[in-house]
C-alpha cells in the first residue's frame, strides 16, 4: 500500500488532555485489554476475521493475509463498519483513528472514511505510542510532582473530601473498588491496564490546571481490590506528607452501616433481579472471611454469628443489627491495622483535624 497522504497525527499529548473521541478500530479482544476512555470500538475486523487473518499472516505472507482480509470484510458487512465510523465522525468532527499500530487497519479505515467522503486524521502508532506515552506520563510526573496523602481510619469519609477537591485523584474510584474487604463494587473492575491509563490521564489533567499545586490522593497500598498502582506512584506516594481526618468511633460506624449496609442493599436489589438477598448475604460473609486470617478462627467466628444474626433480622429492624458486627470488626481488625501501619509513617504527618479542617488545610496548605 503507498503511503496515505490523509492526515496524520502524533500529537499525543493534545489528543489526551483534551479527551479527543476516537475510533479504535482493532478487534474487540485486543479493545477489552486495554483502551481510552473517550474511545469507541469500531472494529475493522471481528476477533474470529482477525485471527484469521493472522494465521494466513503466518503461513502465507502479508499478501495473501491482506487479500483475505479484503474477502472477509465485503459487500453490506464493510458498509456496516464504514456507516458506523462516519456516524461517529459526524457526531464528534474532531475524531481521530487508530489501529494497534498505526499499521494497514488504520490506514484502510482511514481510506474507507475518505473514499466514503469522510477525512479523519489517523494516530501515528496507534493504541500502542499512545499507551506508551501515558506510561512515560506517569513516570514523568511521580518523578516531578508533588503530592499529598488524605489518610484516615476506616470511616473517616476519605473519599467524600477526595471528591469534593479539585486537585486530587480518586484512585478508589478508577479501580472501581473501595479498598477494603468490603469494597468490592457489584460489577467488575476495570482491566490493569485501563486501571494505568485512567490514572495518568488524570495525573495529566490536574498537573494542566494546577501546574504549581500538590497532587492529593487518598493514602492507599499499591493493591486496591485486584489491581495495582503503577509502581511510580507507589514509589512517590510513600515519602509523600500525609494528612489524617479524624472522626469520632460512632460517627465512623454510621458511615460503615450506610455504605456498606444499607446503601449496599440497595444496590444489590437494583443488579440482580432475583437473587439480590442471596447476593447480599453472600457479599458480607465472602468479605468477612477474606480476613480471616488476620482475625483468628475465634473471633471470625464469633463476628460471623453477629452477621448472621444481622441478616435474619434485617427487614425486621431496618438492617439496625448490622451495627454489632460493624463495631466488632472496626475495633478488631481496622483500627489496630490501621494504627500500626500510621505508627510506622507518622513523622510523615503534617496535619490532623475534622473535615472541616482537613478540607480548609488542604485547600490552602497543600
Amino acid at each position: 500500500m503507498n503511503q496515505s497522504p490523509l492526515p496524520l497525527t502524533s500529537d499525543y499529548l493534545s489528543l489526551l488532555t483534551d479527551k479527543v473521541p476516537m475510533i479504535d478500530v482493532r478487534a474487540p479482544v485486543e479493545f477489552q485489554t486495554g483502551a481510552l476512555p473517550f474511545s469507541q470500538n469500531l472494529v475493522l475486523m471481528s476477533d474470529d476475521e482477525r485471527q484469521q487473518v493472522g494465521i494466513c499472516y503466518k503461513q502465507e505472507g502479508q499478501q495473501a493475509a491482506i487479500t483475505l482480509g479484503h474477502q472477509l470484510v465485503s459487500g453490506d458487512n464493510k458498509q456496516q463498519r464504514i456507516n458506523a465510523w462516519v456516524d461517529f465522525v459526524a457526531s464528534n468532527p474532531n475524531a481521530v483513528l487508530y489501529c494497534a499500530r498505526g499499521g494497514l487497519r488504520s490506514q484502510l479505515s482511514q481510506q474507507w472514511l475518505a473514499d466514503a467522503g469522510v477525512i479523519c486524521p489517523r494516530v501515528e502508532g496507534g493504541y500502542k505510542s499512545l499507551r506508551g506515552f501515558l506510561i512515560n506520563q506517569i513516570a514523568d510526573l511521580c518523578s516531578n510532582e508533588k503530592f499529598v496523602l488524605l489518610s484516615g481510619m476506616t470511616g473517616t469519609g476519605k473519599t467524600d473530601i477526595i471528591k469534593t477537591l479539585p486537585r486530587s485523584i480518586d484512585l478508589e474510584g478508577a479501580a472501581n473498588h473501595k479498598g477494603s474487604s468490603f469494597g468490592r463494587a457489584l460489577d467488575q473492575q476495570p482491566s490493569q491496564v485501563d486501571f494505568e491509563n485512567m490514572i495518568a490521564l488524570d495525573l495529566m489533567a490536574v498537573k494542566q490546571k494546577y501546574p504549581q499545586r500538590s497532587i492529593i490522593l487518598e493514602d492507599e497500598s499499591r493493591n486496591i481490590g485486584g489491581r495495582h498502582l503503577p509502581i511510580p506512584l507507589t514509589s512517590s506516594m510513600i515519602v509523600s506528607p500525609m494528612v489524617v481526618i479524624e472522626l469520632p468511633f460512632e460517627q465512623r460506624i454510621e458511615k460503615l452501616w450506610q455504605e456498606y449496609v444499607v446503601d449496599r442493599y440497595q444496590e444489590t436489589l437494583a443488579y440482580h433481579a432475583e437473587n439480590a438477598e442471596t447476593a447480599f448475604a453472600d457479599y458480607l460473609i465472602d468479605s468477612l472471611l477474606r480476613v480471616k486470617k488476620r482475625l483468628g478462627g475465634q473471633r471470625t467466628n464469633e463476628i460471623h454469628s453477629l452477621m448472621t444474626n444481622a441478616l435474619k433480622t434485617q427487614h425486621n429492624d431496618n438492617f439496625a443489627n448490622h451495627r454489632d458486627w460493624l463495631t466488632a470488626i472496626t475495633a478488631d481488625y481496622y483500627d489496630p491495622m490501621y494504627l500500626y501501619q500510621l505508627e510506622k509513617r507518622r513523622e510523615r504527618v503534617v496535619f490532623r483535624g475534622n473535615h472541616q479542617e482537613i478540607t480548609q488545610w488542604l485547600s490552602e496548605s497543600a
